[in-house]
């Protein structure tokens, strides 16, 4: 009897938890998981659900850990095999990811969310439109799953099909009224006004209660752009501002050991190390870096870059930081044991970099990797690529901030939900860009301003193409026209002539940012 009350208490206890979980309460649901797992750590199904919020809470290497086991117990599950792959595609392992994928879909081939997210992976992979066949297959099994027409259409942003892709975000919403992810990305590519029935239904939708908060957190982003759209900019920065709140219950930012990490790289790369290390790298001229907080124009100039015959744009690409993953795992991090590495082993991190890069740029004398956050390793760049060309955009700090802080972002960039947070970290991001500058040799580093590129197009691309030792190409005049993938929050813009109404767009925000303003004045 004993026995039979612990397992009713078990089955309430993962009940509570799943409610929590559906209402978006993530802690409640971690801590009703956790004690459950005190009672039996041998209990799969709440290792595996608690996997699963571990991925809901960006906690993904938890999650894989906590996955690693539910697999070995389950090795033909479908459900663990598709979940397993999941949390390896938001660990950014995107080809082991298909891989469980697949091995999914042969002991379940009509499985539709399977197919769905080897869509994701298909599409993180740059294979879009195999991604898209992916999810058509998904939706001839399952005809209303709103989530596969919501990824069709990034797929078909991502490729310039803007008018397409903005259909299927409506067919998501027709679907599910309550998609709150569709309506985010309707929101990036619809400009509304007052009578727009997809405003009025979100607003309806706002007024609903009991809402799970990560449903929550996608509405006030999607309402924000929408009051935005409209000129009110009390309700916009209002549903930002709850939006951004409850995004940074979910997220894990230990704003401590961020800044530590920023003082380790500073302290380890002096103009000694970089004068002792020099000529050490692979000279390979092929990587242009594009580097620069988020939404400081970044993608704006790889769009430019792109648009030169001789140029590949490749994206954001995690190879570079995906080497040093692999070095660290030998023992020690980084950015220590570049301290301690000699030329054979700077040589071989430039040369698998160049070597992975090739792959994405053949025929092209120049590839671009358009990683943003590559600014944290950009003394490592200078020293295992020292031809490699890096261009440092620079924006406003305040429209910078006011744009992150209006973006809610696929993954990543926990600083960005906080108006404090995010002063303070562009302010350490800025100081660091300053270290770079005093010990790397003059021209390492070029910065663009992005208030420089909207007025004078020409002039910055041609001073863009001279360091980059490429002879003019007047096609980046037109670099809205160039067909290629774009797979970031930018999407739209890029596909748009040059425009200046976003250069100073913070002042109509100015009487909600006191607490940017404060931490940013340093800055400014």
């Amino acid at each position: 009897m004993p026995a039979q009350r612990e397992v009713i208490t078990l089955q309430q206890l993962m009940e509570r938890a799943a409610q929590a979980s559906r209402r978006g309460s993530l802690v409640e649901a971690e801590k009703i998981y956790s004690q459950i797992l005190q009672k039996r750590p041998d209990l799969l199904e709440a290792q595996h659900q608690l996997a699963i919020l571990r991925v809901q809470q960006g906690r993904n290497m938890e999650a894989l850990a906590l996955m690693q086991a539910v697999l070995k117990a389950r090795p033909n599950s479908v459900d663990v095999l598709a979940n397993y792959g999941t949390i390896l595609l938001r660990n950014r392992r995107i080809e082991e990811a298909l891989v469980f994928f697949d091995r999914a879909l042969a002991i379940y081939p009509d499985n539709a969310a399977a197919l769905n997210n080897r869509g994701n992976a298909l599409s993180a992979l740059g294979r879009e439109e195999d991604a898209i066949a992916s999810y058509r297959r998904a939706l001839a099994i399952k005809p209303d799953d709103a989530e596969a027409y919501n990824n069709i259409g990034y797929a078909l942003a991502v490729t310039g099909r803007l008018a397409d892709a903005e259909a299927a975000f409506v067919k998501a919403v027709e679907l599910d009224p309550k998609a709150t992810t569709a309506y985010v990305s309707l929101a990036k590519h619809r400009t509304f006004t007052a009578n727009d029935p997809h405003l009025i239904a979100m607003q309806a939708l706002d007024r609903e209660e009991g809402m799970p908060n990560t449903n929550r957190i996608d509405l006030h982003f999607a309402l924000g752009k929408a009051y935005a759209d409209l000129k009110d900019r009390s309700g916009a920065f209002e549903h930002f501002l709850q939006g951004n709140a409850l995004k940074r219950t979910q997220i894990n930012y230990d704003e401590a050991a961020v800044f530590r990490a920023f003082a380790r790289i500073q302290t380890v790369f002096t103009r000694d190390l970089v004068v002792a290390k020099a000529g050490l790298g692979n000279f390979s001229p092929l990587p242009i870096f594009v580097i620069g907080m988020p939404r400081s124009g970044t993608t704006l100039i790889e769009q430019i870059l792109s648009s030169h015959r001789d140029v590949r744009g490749a994206g954001e690409l995690t190879l570079l930081s995906d080497i040093v993953r692999a070095k660290e795992g030998s023992g020690t991090p980084y950015p220590e044991f570049v301290a301690s590495a000699g030329g054979r082993a700077l040589k071989a991190i430039g040369a698998t970099y160049v070597a992975e890069l090739q792959k994405l740029g053949q025929h092209f004398k120049r590839v671009t990797d358009k990683m943003p956050q590559n600014y944290l390793l950009t003394g490592l760049i200078h020293l295992v690529l020292p031809n490699a060309r890096i261009i440092h955009v620079v924006r406003d700090p305040i429209d910078t901030c006011i744009s992150c802080f209006s973006t809610l972002f696929a993954r990543g960039y926990e600083y960005t939900y906080d108006l404090a947070e995010l002063g303070r970290y562009y302010r350490r991001y800025q100081a660091l860009m300053t270290h770079w500058h005093g010990v790397l040799p003059a021209g390492s580093v070029l910065d663009v301003r992005y208030e420089d590129v909207v007025s004078d197009l020409e002039g910055e691309a041609r001073r863009i193409f001279t360091y980059c030792g490429l002879d003019w190409d007047p096609r980046c005049l037109e670099f809205h026209q160039i067909d290629r993938p774009v797979r970031t929050s930018s999407v739209t813009q890029v596909r748009q002539p040059i425009y200046k109404s976003a250069i100073g767009h913070w002042r109509a925000y100015e009487p909600y940012l006191g607490p940017l303003l404060a931490e940013l004045e340093p800055a400014r």
